[in-house]
């Protein structure tokens, strides 16, 4: 499937509503990057956890916050930085005496593996051969965040920004590195690990923003019971130590 293509697919997936939350559900609403972890941790938690089922809806931090201020059903907001929960609070669907750092993370530049890459640093990402370069969407991609005021300090973000290719979350644009539909690619250092034979880390950006991962739990009625211990969960030992098997960081 071309770029073109997986581009309209991710929209209409974008715009479509978490899933409904039954009886007895806890439903997490978390960053794109949160998936491998997330899932994980979520069959940790019902394994300790008996009766309780957790669902997750997984996306661009802007965009599942997007769903829950427009009413959808979650019970814990999980994002990619202080920014998208900053905007949480400010729309009043947050706790924010709940709200805490759980997990910090990396800018990398990746290539497609396999294949000789012109692009050995953010320098190479001038050269007339290096045609396309995928990032997140800034304006409601927190990894496109990141890599903006990175690319910014570096003083290379105009020459990135002519050759932009926008991802709606970090794992279209590890997709389309992977599937070497562009030169080179921005993500989180946790998303670039999940696929060690498809891309390759080039670099580790200095990000002048801590890469910082907040969660809270969503203010509503019927809010599911267990909300309060999977965030517990997640800052517990064993939360954290599923983290770091996938590459995240205490905050």
């Amino acid at each position: 499937m071309r770029l073109k293509n997986v581009v309209a697919l991710v929209l209409v997936g974008a715009a479509a509503w978490m899933p409904a939350a039954r009886a007895g559900d806890l439903l997490v609403a978390a960053a794109a990057s949160l998936t491998n972890a997330f899932t994980d941790m979520g069959r940790q938690f019902q394994a300790a956890h008996p009766g309780t089922k957790v669902s997750f809806s997984f996306g661009a931090s802007d965009i599942v916050l997007r769903q829950i201020v427009n009413g959808a059903p979650a019970d814990i907001f999980a994002s990619a930085d202080e920014r998208a929960m900053d905007k949480a609070v400010a729309a009043g669907v947050i706790d924010p005496a709940s709200r805490v750092d759980f997990a910090e993370n990396r800018i990398v530049l990746i290539v497609p593996s396999g294949v000789a890459s012109p692009v050995r640093s953010i320098d190479d990402l001038s050269h007339a051969d290096v045609k396309r370069v995928t990032l997140g969407n800034p304006a409601s991609v927190p990894v496109g965040r990141y890599t903006r005021a990175a690319l910014e300090s570096a003083g290379v973000w105009k020459i990135v920004r002519a050759k932009a290719v926008l991802a709606n979350d970090v794992r279209q644009a590890l997709d389309y590195v992977a599937r070497d539909e562009v030169a080179a690619g921005f993500v989180f250092a946790t998303d670039a690990a999940i696929m060690p034979g498809k891309v390759k880390v080039v670099q580790t950006l200095r990000s002048p923003i801590p890469v910082r991962y907040p969660m809270a739990l969503v203010a509503r009625k019927g809010r599911d019971a267990q909300a309060r211990a999977f965030v517990d969960y997640v800052l517990s030992p064993a939360g954290q130590a599923i983290l770091a098997k996938y590459g995240f960081e205490k905050p």
